[in-house]
């Protein structure tokens, strides 16, 4: 069973910053896309964890969890998890914005709702990506050098 302490450390450093660029990146999609394109609460979200989880993919293999190891079932759980955390995460936003704003515009609502998917994404992606996706198999991998 991992414990909490063990989630906080110089890859939780990494991945926020990961987290950052992304973040940077994925706004200014997923904003652009809703308001100034005029695309769908779920069409904007969705190209933006497509697009920026590609990068995503890349820099958290490489930099923040430094795997070297490469296989079509790393790339599924990395799949996997995505979609998990984003039906998750813009699953609970929209309704729970919807019911908490309901006196509000529609399109404030859903930036909301966007903004708050973005939070509990990132939470989710943290947890999936390092218990899931990029998980140390103990057997194989030599630990991380500090």
């Amino acid at each position: 069973m991992i414990k909490i302490k063990e989630l906080i450390d110089a890859k939780l450093l990494r991945f926020i910053i990961v987290g950052v660029i992304n973040t940077i990146v994925g706004t200014a999609i997923m904003f652009g896309l809703y308001n100034l394109a005029g695309w769908g609460y779920w069409a904007a979200s969705i190209a933006n964890y497509t697009l920026t989880s590609i990068l995503s993919f890349f820099l958290n293999k490489y930099f923040t969890f430094k795997n070297k190891g490469f296989s079509c079932a790393q790339v599924l759980r990395f799949i996997i998890n995505i979609a998990v955390c984003y039906t998750l995460a813009y699953g609970i936003a929209k309704p729970l914005m919807l019911h908490i704003l309901a006196n509000a515009d529609k399109k404030l609502q859903e930036n909301v709702a966007m903004f708050v998917g973005m939070v509990l994404f990132t939470g989710f992606n943290y947890l999936g990506q390092r218990l899931f996706t990029f998980r140390e198999d103990k057997e194989k991998d030599p630990p991380e050098e500090k």
